[in-house]
């Protein structure tokens, strides 16, 4: 008995030749193309590379690739739009890129007169310019206004900035406020149900008068979140004018005895015990079990 056949000549029940041969490579095809994809979105944007390298800011770094003086593996990138793993070869301006830094953090006391801006574009004076020259490239955690005094973190690392400047994260932030005016204290007390002027709402603020002096009332105030001008704006909303405003912690990292114009490293022994789990995340460590204090640092 004859087994019938396809118009082809090749027996029914059985894959022609060619079609298989043609599936194998639309296969391999495939799977190329599921390996292109799946390289093209590993590792991390070439910008925060090199931003966490301490070459520049990530908005500069995309300066630079339009520039053509990035490459990788020997390549000359035209687009920041590209992805980096740890295994290639990064160079700027010809000079290879070395390995980043692991995340640090420091404590600036900030004097009245500067700028949190790393340029002014009318010429002020910027915190950055008062730094020792001999520190890696740090940015500002948050901003402090040009009048207002204190503690000021700065980090090399964007995504410890990110963290720390997350409403999320929930530190609270305590300052010394001296104002001109007469303070009511039922009105401070008040404030911690929260307050809406002009429209903006403001969360809880812990505001309590401590002396007067003169025309003017010393007081603290801690809050946990931080829009512009917030202080400034809900006291004047109470008819007192502020005058000094001096930031005395950021979460659990104190002003306490840092001396104007100095900056001082926080240890990294005291970053990894109070950042918890988030640490580990930052450097990619394993965390321990008895290790993960991520409830406990977001409510300091």
């Amino acid at each position: 008995m004859v087994a019938p056949t396809r118009a082809t000549g090749e027996p029914m029940g059985q894959t022609p030749k060619t079609n298989a041969a043609n599936n194998r490579s639309g296969n391999n095809r495939a799977g190329e193309n599921r390996t292109s994809e799946k390289s093209a979105f590993a590792g991390e944007r070439i910008a925060k590379v090199l931003a966490r390298a301490g070459v520049c800011s990530r908005r500069d770094a995309e300066k630079l690739i339009g520039d053509g003086r990035v490459t990788v593996d020997g390549r000359r990138l035209d687009t920041p739009a590209f992805n980096v793993t740890p295994q290639q070869k990064i160079s700027v301006d010809g000079k290879l890129l070395g390995d980043p830094d692991p995340p640090r953090l420091w404590r600036f006391h900030k004097t009245t007169g500067l700028v949190t801006t790393t340029r002014d574009p009318e010429g002020r004076p910027t915190v950055f310019q008062k730094l020792p020259p001999n520190l890696p490239r740090l940015n500002a955690v948050g901003r402090l206004d040009i009048n207002t005094e204190g503690l000021l973190l700065m980090t090399n690392d964007g995504g410890l900035k990110r963290f720390l400047e997350l409403p999320s994260t929930g530190w609270l932030r305590r300052y010394r406020v001296r104002a001109f005016g007469s303070a009511d204290p039922a009105r401070l007390a008040d404030l911690k149900n929260g307050i809406e002027i002009d429209g903006v709402r403001y969360r809880s603020i812990d505001a309590k008068l401590e002396r007067k002096q003169g025309g003017n009332v010393w007081m603290t105030v801690a809050l946990r979140e931080g829009k512009n001008r917030e202080i400034k704006r809900v006291l004047e909303h109470l008819d007192l004018k502020v005058n000094r405003l001096i930031r005395l912690s950021f979460g659990p990292f104190q002003l306490g005895n840092l001396e104007a114009g100095q900056v001082e490293e926080v240890p990294r022994r005291v970053l990894r015990q109070q950042l918890g789990r988030e640490w580990h995340k930052l450097v990619g460590d394993e965390v321990a079990p008895d290790s993960d204090r991520s409830d406990a640092y977001r409510r300091r």
